[in-house]
C-alpha cells in the first residue's frame, strides 16, 4: 500500500509540476529593478528609467495575447527609455511578419526613446536570411522603434550603441565600437553575451545589455541551467561584472524559444534607474 501511495503521489507531483511549467510560470512575469551607474551621465537623466525587454519570440507557438498584456502592464510603469535586445520573432516564414506587426504596434514605448537590436532568430533559418532581418527592422521602425545595426543613436546626451547579432549576417561590431568616445555617456545593446569575450571592444567601459539565454528557460533549483546557447557558461542571467570596467546584464526574456514552457526561470522585464557614476565611489567610501 505504501508503494502504491508513493507512486500515486509521485504521479500527481509530476503532473502538477508539468502543468505549472506549461501553464503558470511562462506567464508569470518578474519585474526586476536595478540601479545603473553610468559615467558622464547628464544631470537631467539622473533618476530616469531604462526598461529592458528581450526575446519575445513571436510565433504561432507563443500566446500573442500574453505578450501584449505583459507589455501593456510594463507601459504602466511609464519608462523613459525602452530597449529591446533581440529575437523579436521565431522566423519561419512570411506569416510571422503580420504577427510581429500585430504585437509590436502595441509594444511598450519609452517617453524619450525606444530602441532595439536584432537577435539570431530574427535572421531566420540558420540565422542567415538577411532579407528576413531587413523586413523585421522595417516593421519595427514603422512601430517607432529605432533598430541599431552596428550604429550609435544619441538621446539627451546618452549614447545607445547597438551591435547586430553575433550569429547573423551583419555582425560587424568594430564598425561601431571604434566610434565609442570614453568621455561620453554610453550604453551597449548586444543580443548574444558571448560577444563580450571577443576583442572588439576598443577599451569600452560601461554597461552591456543582452538577452539570448532565457536564463536556461528551465533549470533545477539551486543548480545552474543544464542548457545554455552560449560558449561561456557563466553567461546565464542577471548582473555579471566582467572585471575590466564593463558590466553585463542578461535579461531572461519575455517569451520562450520553441515551446512556451519555463521552470524556475520566470519571464522578465528589467527596469534600470539611472545614476551617475560618482555615486558608486560614495557608496564604497561610506
Amino acid at each position: 500500500m505504501r508503494r502504491r501511495k508513493f507512486i500515486k503521489n509521485s504521479l500527481f507531483g509530476m503532473m502538477g509540476a508539468g502543468l505549472y511549467t506549461w501553464q503558470v510560470e511562462p506567464f508569470w512575469v518578474d519585474f526586476v529593478y536595478k540601479k545603473m551607474h553610468i559615467k558622464h551621465l547628464p544631470k537631467k537623466l539622473i533618476g530616469k528609467t531604462i526598461m529592458q525587454i528581450s526575446d519575445l519570440h513571436i510565433s504561432k507557438k507563443i500566446d500573442l495575447a500574453y505578450l501584449v498584456r505583459a507589455m501593456q502592464k510594463a507601459q504602466k510603469l511609464k519608462p523613459d527609455f525602452v530597449v529591446y535586445t533581440g529575437d523579436f520573432l521565431d522566423y519561419t516564414g512570411a506569416k510571422q511578419f503580420s504577427r510581429l506587426q500585430e504585437v509590436m504596434k502595441k509594444a511598450t514605448k519609452g517617453s524619450i526613446a525606444t530602441l532595439g537590436v536584432l537577435g539570431n532568430h530574427d535572421y531566420g533559418h540558420r540565422w542567415n536570411d538577411a532579407k528576413a532581418a531587413n523586413q523585421v527592422s522595417k516593421i519595427l521602425r514603422s512601430c517607432d522603434i529605432h533598430i541599431l545595426r552596428n550604429q550609435i543613436k544619441r538621446f539627451q546626451g546618452l549614447n545607445f550603441i547597438g551591435i547586430d547579432d553575433y550569429w547573423g549576417t551583419n555582425f560587424h561590431p568594430s564598425k561601431v565600437t571604434k566610434q565609442i568616445h570614453s568621455k561620453a555617456a554610453n550604453l551597449v545593446l548586444c543580443h548574444n553575451p558571448d560577444v563580450c569575450d571577443l576583442k572588439v571592444w576598443n577599451n569600452y567601459q560601461g554597461w552591456i545589455l543582452s538577452g539570448h539565454t532565457h536564463g536556461g528557460q528551465c533549470k533545477p533549483p539551486f543548480l545552474p541551467p543544464p542548457i545554455l546557447p552560449v560558449k561561456n557558461k557563466k553567461y546565464s542571467s542577471g548582473t555579471i561584472d566582467l572585471n575590466d570596467g564593463r558590466t553585463l546584464y542578461i535579461n531572461k526574456g519575455l517569451g520562450c524559444s520553441s515551446l512556451q514552457v519555463r521552470f524556475n526561470v520566470r519571464p522578465e522585464v528589467t527596469v534600470f534607474t539611472l545614476r551617475k557614476d560618482y555615486e558608486v565611489n560614495k557608496v564604497k567610501m561610506s
